[in-house]
């Protein structure tokens, strides 16, 4: 062999060192990956036996405190104090016989008592008794007593000859704490008992905490639950997962050593003048493959797979007025991410770049709020987080810090399995195409994708939100009002709020609680005001106001149990604006009385009709200037000294200003109000993807020779509405859930019943044998 060829075949061997070298320190990295994936996987598991453990310990507990404080209510000693109306006598024996409780009460069913002075008995400890009056059975919660929390019984009992009592135990909270501190938690993960957002006890990282609820598990029967976490599993180089990663190490590791080993040539430069001994050498692709094949510790050969696709982002989610699905199914950490990055690349693309985001109390708010945060930065957006708010307060953020843009995380009045997410870009609140133009752009693969992230921060604005309306708006007299979150998010910031525009305040279900334990959050169904309108009436108070969810919509009962739908709401607001502002736009949805217009007109205003959906009365407003805006539903539209966009808190205070004024009292002056014979909003269900197609058909009915509805006015903004003389009737396509949604108004009952029997006629051979509901 000549020199040159000795010198080709040295560069190749320290070529090939190199390159072994190389491939070892790839196989080093693969092989760390899957020892990181696997120790992460085991403290996976690890948790998972910690909290099913602690799950049946603290259901245990609770079946175990239940059942003996029934068993001692059931005492002889007990039920003869009680017999004898001894109150004090059956709480001395009831507490000597239950070793460490701390105190017992018996109250009379009444609880006369706890509502005189309700802040010093405590809220909590009150709702607990009132959910016992409710279920007639023992019930256990976590309350605030005795300057410290505390584990809370309460049960009802009816004594031989006696009225009612509802006897109450307070319990060191160790009592229901005691299996979560048993267990054996690995350090590195973390472990809850929480009672809706509020955190019982807590083990582990607390950096965990807001990613909890995705491992979480009920305490049957109780409203408790186990929260758990474990440190994010990154994955490995390409997407690959532990067993894979592991492969390849082993697949590189071979192969580095048969290069040392010289086992595996490559392939020489050809060179016309070098000397050839013969042997061409292997190309790359032949030398893995014999190192495949050579290597005892792979038997078979695998592909290294591409990176990971982007995941399946379901289309039906994005709606008509915003973003909305169930979590875990359609809404997962990884659509949120790529949701917030298509977000920010709107916002870029308007010449923006920062973005406030917010949200509401469900479970899965923090994660699906850290993973939009996510999106946004990857994009290049710097995120403003307000945290834990009402989507009116994330709303004011965006004036308040000068972004122009937010983002609320929030399922509204949804299901409890519901979360999405309502979007203003450059002041305008996203609807109809410009929502489906975000999925569009996430298929399309048309995402921003920044050099370096965007920035994060946190901010408070409660407090700001709070002095501005206060600045604003003030009592000329107190008004004594209940307020009911629903335990929602509004809670955060109801009470405080009215108390500073100088209302006396009741606090109702304003502990924040994303399983809605009391009832669901939407004041539009009267349903969900029943414990509104008991308590407004317990404590004589002059109104009772609701929210929903994410306090965008209000909901109103007077004293008397009336409820005060929003559209007569609308006309006290109108009233009031059209003073300091004569000739005024003022704008409804198609849901609404048709005694409003006339009111409008009467009082110097104009009135208009629109579709239904806040973001599409906002686009109206913006389009006509108008001042004031409301829907059906409890939205409500200030331009007038506020911004414009929907928030059911500043409605709640402007409400308050205006009856505050009137030398009448809050019933008098809502009573006098105009109204008619009217029906709520009336649900059908109907199959998914059809009611649009279904309102083709009546649409066209209405429209054609034999138009069933001779006499009437139509009009098609939304949907079918046809005004007569003596009411009129609705009939439109959600554009939210897969319904149908109506009302009817009369002036007297045989109106109304006429106008609906049109209306059914119409329907019901549409639908089949569903039941219409009207």
């Amino acid at each position: 062999m000549g020199s040159k060829g000795k010198e080709i075949l040295a560069v190749t061997g320290r070529t090939g060192l190199l390159l072994a070298v190389a491939l070892a320190l790839l196989a080093a990295v693969f092989g760390w990956s899957a020892a990181q994936q696997w120790r992460e996987a085991s403290v996976a598991s690890e948790l998972e036996r910690a909290r099913d453990t602690a799950l049946k310990g603290v259901e245990k507990t609770v079946a175990a405190q239940r059942a003996q404080f029934s068993a001692l209510l059931r005492a002889e000693p007990v039920q003869q104090a009680l017999s004898n109306g001894d109150a004090a006598a059956a709480a001395a024996a009831l507490q000597q016989a239950w070793t460490g409780v701390e105190a017992v009460q018996v109250l009379p069913a009444t609880l006369d008592a706890a509502y005189a002075d309700p802040a010093s008995f405590g809220y909590a400890r009150l709702a607990l008794l009132e959910s016992a009056l409710r279920e007639g059975a023992p019930v256990l919660r976590v309350v605030r007593d005795a300057g410290g929390v505390r584990l809370g019984l309460a049960a009802v009992v009816e004594p031989s000859g006696q009225a009612p009592v509802v006897v109450y135990v307070r319990q060191p909270l160790q009592r229901l704490t005691a299996p979560l501190a048993a267990v054996n938690s690995p350090g590195r993960a973390y472990l809850a008992l929480r009672q809706g957002n509020y955190n019982i006890a807590e083990r582990g990282s607390r950096k965990l905490a807001d990613s909890a609820n995705s491992l979480a598990r009920p305490v049957p029967g109780s409203g408790l639950r186990v929260a758990a976490a474990v440190p994010g599993v990154e994955p490995g180089p390409l997407g690959l997962g532990a067993l894979p990663s592991a492969i390849v190490a082993a697949l590189l590791g071979a192969i580095a050593l048969l290069l040392v080993l010289g086992r595996v040539r490559l392939p020489r430069r050809r060179n016309a003048a070098a000397e050839s001994d013969g042997d061409t050498g292997l190309t790359l692709r032949e030398s893995l493959a014999q190192a495949a094949v050579e290597a005892p510790v792979a038997e078979h050969v695998v592909s290294v797979p591409a990176p990971v696709e982007v995941p399946h982002v379901p289309e039906g989610i994005f709606r008509a007025y915003d973003i909305r699905g169930v979590v875990g199914r359609e809404l997962t950490p990884k659509v949120a991410a790529l949701i917030g990055q298509a977000i920010g690349s709107e916002v870029l693309e308007q010449g923006l770049a920062e973005v406030v985001i917010g949200r509401d109390g469900r479970l899965s708010g923090p994660e699906l709020s850290g993973a939009l945060a996510e999106g946004l930065r990857r994009a290049g957006c710097n995120v403003i987080d307000i945290g834990l708010a009402p989507t009116p307060v994330v709303y004011f953020a965006s004036h308040q810090l000068q972004t122009g843009s937010c983002v609320a995380v929030t399922g509204s009045h949804n299901p409890v399995d519901y979360n999405g997410f309502k979007i203003v870009i450059a002041g305008v609140t996203l609807s109809g195409d410009a929502v489906t133009a975000l999925y569009q752009r996430i298929v399309e693969g048309r995402l921003a994708q920044a050099a370096e992230p965007g920035s994060y921060q946190q901010r408070e604005v409660g407090d700001d939100y709070v002095q501005r309306i206060a600045n604003d708006v003030q009592l000329e007299r107190p008004l004594k009002v209940v307020a009911d979150a629903g335990n929602g998010v509004a809670g955060v910031l109801a009470q405080p709020l009215l108390e500073a525009i100088g209302a006396e305040v009741i606090p109702l279900y304003c502990d924040v609680d994303g399983t809605f334990p009391n009832h669901h959050p939407d004041p539009s169904e009267p349903g969900n005001l029943d414990d509104l309108v008991q308590t407004v009436k317990r404590f004589g108070a002059d109104l009772g106001v609701a929210f929903d969810g994410d306090g965008d919509r209000l909901g109103v009962v007077t004293p008397d149990g009336t409820i005060v739908y929003a559209d007569r709401l609308l006309m006290l607001f109108a009233a009031d604006v059209l003073m300091r502002n004569p000739g005024a736009m003022v704008i409804y949805d198609v849901k609404c009385t048709g005694r409003l217009a006339d009111f409008v007109l009467r009082h110097g205003g104009s009135p208009q009709m629109w579709k239904t959906g806040h973001s599409l009365i906002k686009a109206r407003m913006a389009q006509t200037d108008a001042e004031l805006a409301g829907e059906m539903t409890g939205h409500f539209f200030f331009r007038e000294r506020w911004y414009g966009f929907d928030d059911g808190l500043y409605a709640a205070a402007r409400l308050l200003e205006i009856l505050a004024l009137r030398d009448e009292s809050p019933q008098e002056v809502l009573a006098g109000l105009p109204d008619a014979v009217t029906t709520p909003e009336i649900k059908v269900p109907v199959e998914q993807g059809t009611p649009h197609a279904l309102m083709s058909l009546v649409l066209s009915a209405a429209q054609g020779p034999d138009n069933p509805f001779v006499g009437g006015r139509v009009s098609t903004i939304d949907g079918l509405r046809v005004d007569f003389a003596d009411g009129w009737g609705l009939v439109r396509a959600s554009n939210t859930t897969p319904m149908l949604v109506l009302r009817f108004e009369g002036d007297d009952e045989a109106a109304l019943e006429r106008i609906k029997s049109l209306f059914r006629s119409q329907l019901q051979p549409l639908v089949g044998s569903t039941a219409l509901g009207f």
